[in-house]
């Protein structure tokens, strides 16, 4: 009589319609978000396509052709055309993300708008400077001014980027009714680059370890999404993701909020590059990072493969 155990996992291995059928986490185009880049004149990007600049008028060709994939959200990044030292384009009544956001929610009543709240100030520090230090305190109002600017605009949601403490009390105090998605757990990661280049956002000096997180600490983003949740948050983000899956899964144990992660452009960057170069297959690679993403806890996902995902869905 045999002894070999009647347990065998690969039976539900054997055909893809059956591994379909037990497939645990799913990827649903719901739950993507794709950023523009609006800026004012169009920069395309032919190696990384996602990371392109679109002036106001490509946006919404852009977003048409989004929408028509079935995409449901985007996060829109302002590149204004003038910077000084407080960011003041950020919250202008006619800046580039207020005049996108007036032709797109115009355009598309049933597209989901989010904004990425930051001053985007030209020696590219998120926030006012005393010195070379940046002044928590006193960027606060600057960050709801903004954000009240977006949701006048016609944002749906914002998203407050810089990590200064307290912001999220500071945009509820003018927003009681406005969804706010807190990148809560922004780590000081390698992995912006491409972004940095596309937002013209690379500080001017130094860096930004004063005040996005260690990569080293876990504990300090459990903290971090805590405060947040008290001072009003509705939804948590971690960012960057690959990086984070265990800070991703603590999150989500830890918390019953929404939570977000963010897929970085040097996460897109790297498979784009090695897809280039013949190392592996883009869309298995991109399909796997993302199932992982999903896999370790997050209910949404920022990604600039959101696109390409809705095509390949």
């Amino acid at each position: 009589m045999s002894t070999f155990p009647v347990t065998r996992l690969r039976r539900l291995r054997r055909t893809a319609p059956l591994r379909d059928l037990v497939r645990e986490t799913r990827l649903d185009l719901d739950q993507f978000v794709m950023p523009l880049f609006v800026a004012p004149d169009t920069a395309r990007n032919e190696q990384l396509p996602a990371l392109g600049r679109v002036s106001v008028d490509d946006a919404v060709r852009e977003v048409e052709e989004l929408v028509r994939l079935g995409v449901k959200a985007v996060i829109l990044f302002g590149i204004p055309e003038e910077k000084d030292d407080e960011g003041s384009g950020a919250w202008a009544d006619d800046g580039i993300v207020q005049r996108a956001l007036h032709e797109l929610r115009a355009r598309f009543p049933e597209l989901l708008l989010l904004t990425d709240v930051c001053e985007y100030t030209s020696h590219g520090h998120c926030g006012i400077l005393r010195g070379e230090d940046v002044d928590n305190d006193a960027t606060l109002d600057l960050l709801a001014r903004t954000a009240v600017s977006h949701v006048e605009a016609g944002a749906d949601a914002v998203c407050p980027s810089d990590m200064m403490d307290g912001r999220v009390a500071a945009i509820r105090a003018e927003l009681p009714e406005t969804p706010i998605v807190a990148y809560s757990a922004k780590y000081a990661s390698a992995f912006y680059g491409p972004f940095r280049e596309a937002a013209d956002s690379t500080p001017a000096f130094g860096d930004r370890r004063g005040y996005q997180m260690d990569p080293g600490n876990v504990r300090e983003a459990l903290r971090e999404c805590e405060l947040d949740l008290a001072e009003g948050a509705d939804v948590l983000m971690v960012k960057p993701a690959l990086p984070c899956l265990d800070v991703i899964r603590a999150v989500r144990e830890r918390f019953d909020a929404p939570l977000a992660a963010y897929n970085v452009s040097g996460e897109y960057a790297m498979v784009k590059d090695a897809a280039r170069a013949g190392h592996l297959d883009e869309r298995a690679a991109a399909v796997e990072s993302l199932t992982a993403i999903k896999r370790a806890g997050a209910d949404l996902v920022v990604s600039y493969w959101t696109k390409e995902l809705a095509g390949w869905l």
